[in-house]
């Protein structure tokens, strides 16, 4: 069955035969910031075509691969990619890595994604560190918890209400380097792949997001069901957009002109390839912020969330 306790666990079998250490912390890396492998020592590379019930990562920026490793004395697993619905994945397939890494011993997990600015405040190459998320795939039934509850995972109704570690939200906000900006807010998973429309960007304003992305929250679901601790961290890739009463006063003075008259050019709104390239260049101090972090998240084993 897909996504199911067996497969996982064939999964975990799989990489525990090949694995000369089993990872205690693990890092899930959104667009454009799977290079953070590149700071594993003795890393040990796996596509995910070769891992059994893995799925195969089909979005520009994300490798498809897991590399196990040190980050200094941490033992690590790096997700060079992720999963997402509008890939037309099911919710139980984004969160299987989740699971596998669970069974594989993983006590802490680490989302990081490349997210959109909801509030002018919040620039791009700012890093806005998770305390609570709006899950609207969720909300709406798109929940990898959905369907018969395996207790072997976790109960059947896991609370939420401290998703994000707020020990290791403090511990991130206090390590950031400075051109991250760290401050804690709110993210709003939306399903995707189209980027949103303005009155969109203010509903979820008024919902009371600070950041929008197209992943994580699935995530963040499962590893608590898992009993994992979560640490979320989004990376701003895009300004917050135009407010729509603008817009409009434009739009009736065009009206009054003649259609587009005197109308300024507006630039084009970002696409994938700007996120990706924006995510690269934040990526630096977010590799030194997890460089740092990883060994201290390494010392949590035990302690609860």
């Amino acid at each position: 069955m897909e996504g199911s306790y067996e497969a996982c666990a064939e999964a975990a079998a799989w990489l525990r035969e090949r694995l000369r250490a089993p990872p205690r912390v693990a890092l899930i890396c959104g667009s454009g910031l799977g290079a953070l492998a590149q700071e594993l020592e003795g890393a040990q590379s796996f596509d995910y075509a070769d891992i059994p019930h893995f799925p195969r990562s089909t979005v520009p920026g994300h490798a498809g691969r897991l590399v196990v490793g040190r980050l200094g004395a941490a033992p690590c697993a790096v997700l060079q990619g992720r999963f997402h619905l509008y890939e037309g994945y099911s919710p139980a397939q984004v969160v299987f890595p989740v699971r596998v890494l669970a069974l594989l011993g993983a006590h802490t997990l680490v989302l990081t994604n490349a997210a959109g600015s909801l509030r002018p405040s919040l620039a791009p190459g700012n890093l806005l560190v998770l305390r609570d998320h709006i899950d609207l795939p969720g909300l709406a039934g798109r929940s990898p918890l959905v369907g018969p509850n395996d207790e072997r995972f976790g109960p059947r109704f896991p609370p939420m209400a401290a998703a994000y570690d707020r020990g290791l939200r403090r511990l991130a906000l206090s390590l950031a380097p400075p051109p991250l900006r760290p401050r804690p807010g709110v993210y709003c998973g939306v399903g995707g792949p189209s980027y949103e429309t303005p009155a969109e960007c203010r509903l979820l304003r008024r919902l009371g997001a600070d950041a929008v992305g197209m992943s994580t929250v699935a995530e963040a679901a499962a590893a608590r069901h898992c009993g994992l601790r979560v640490l979320g961290l989004s990376l701003i890739t895009n300004e917050a957009p135009g407010d729509d009463e603008e817009e409009e006063e434009e739009e009736e003075g065009a009206g009054l002109k003649g259609e587009g008259a005197g109308l300024p050019e507006q630039a084009p709104p970002p696409g994938h390839a700007q996120v990706l390239e924006a995510a690269q260049a934040g990526a630096r101090h977010l590799r030194s912020l997890l460089v740092a972090l990883a060994p201290r998240l390494a010392q949590l084993e035990g302690e609860h969330a």
